[in-house]
């Protein structure tokens, strides 16, 4: 996906053929990211992709995780749906002011308010929520909120990067009256699904600008070592052993040599232009991966 793309849309209906939501595609597994709201209190759901294609999904295809009100579709892979995975920001905050892009009939504006405690509350239980995202919506992105309402469990993008920030939500319930509220997507610490999902996004989905990933940086990494190493390269590169011992110091889990009183955070490469460190670099990169 690149910078400035919108998430491609999963829609999400009942056996009935009843709209439940939306959802988007998360890793190289076709895994499907929506609210728990969306799927909570059926057992049988019906994805509908790009081109025609859909695909339906059992109970034993879903993982729910209502404590986060999130829920994750699991599928064939993205194939199935002709949908493209998105690439999920993982940022420590979200700034007020902050304008954001969402899948409330058609895609608009919404406006972050901030962040405030939520409560979800599913079969009985009450979950709280620790830091919802608030977001300003106008008429039409408040209606498409309401409870059983096509945008819940969409996905909040950046507009700039394209990257999901959160999901939408219609049941999330604050200490105030609020136009919507979302879950922020980051990783629990705790090892389950959720956090697996992220890494494989991370490692998988390419996002890039400041939402720049390791699926990212390995993709930017292996076009410059192309262009390093394609027609007009140098057929040959000059191997340079003490560079390599250097780059695998750095990388090596013990101290780096010159820093004794501690791990080293940065390694400079310098060089006049044309001395070739964009193809040491590169191929740097290449080992790593």
């Amino acid at each position: 996906m690149a910078s400035g793309d919108r998430a491609a849309l999963v829609r999400i209906c009942d056996s009935a053929g009843r709209p439940r939501g939306t959802g988007f595609v998360a890793d190289d597994r076709g895994t499907v990211v929506t609210s728990h709201e969306a799927v909570d209190g059926a057992t049988r759901f019906v994805l509908h992709g790009a081109g025609g294609r859909s695909r339906t999904v059992e109970a034993d295809d879903i993982t729910a995780l209502p404590a986060l009100d999130l829920a994750l579709l699991h599928t064939g892979g993205p194939a199935e749906l002709g949908v493209e995975p998105a690439p999920i920001a993982l940022r420590d905050r979200i700034d007020a002011g902050t304008y954001v892009t969402i899948a409330a009939h058609g895609w608009r504006e919404a406006r972050v308010l901030g962040t405030a405690p939520v409560t979800y509350t599913a079969n009985g239980c009450c979950h709280r929520i620790g830091a919802a995202l608030e977001l300003a919506l106008g008429t039409d992105g408040r209606d498409a909120l309401r409870l059983g309402g096509t945008a819940v469990g969409g996905p909040v993008v950046d507009p700039e990067s394209g990257a999901v920030i959160a999901v939408l939500g219609s049941a999330l319930r604050a200490g105030h009256t609020g136009a919507g509220f979302a879950v922020q997507l980051r990783p629990a610490g705790t090892g389950g699904p959720l956090d697996a999902l992220l890494r494989r996004n991370a490692t998988s989905v390419p996002g890039y600008g400041r939402d720049l990933n390791l699926a990212g940086a390995l993709h930017l990494t292996a076009t410059s070592l192309g262009s390093a190493t394609g027609p007009d390269a140098s057929p040959d590169p000059v191997e340079r052993p003490d560079v390599i011992a250097e780059f695998a110091a750095f990388a090596a889990p013990d101290r780096y040599p010159s820093m004794p009183d501690g791990p080293a955070a940065v390694l400079a490469l310098v060089g006049a232009p044309g001395t070739g460190r964009t193809t040491e670099l590169a191929a740097l990169t290449a080992r790593r991966a």
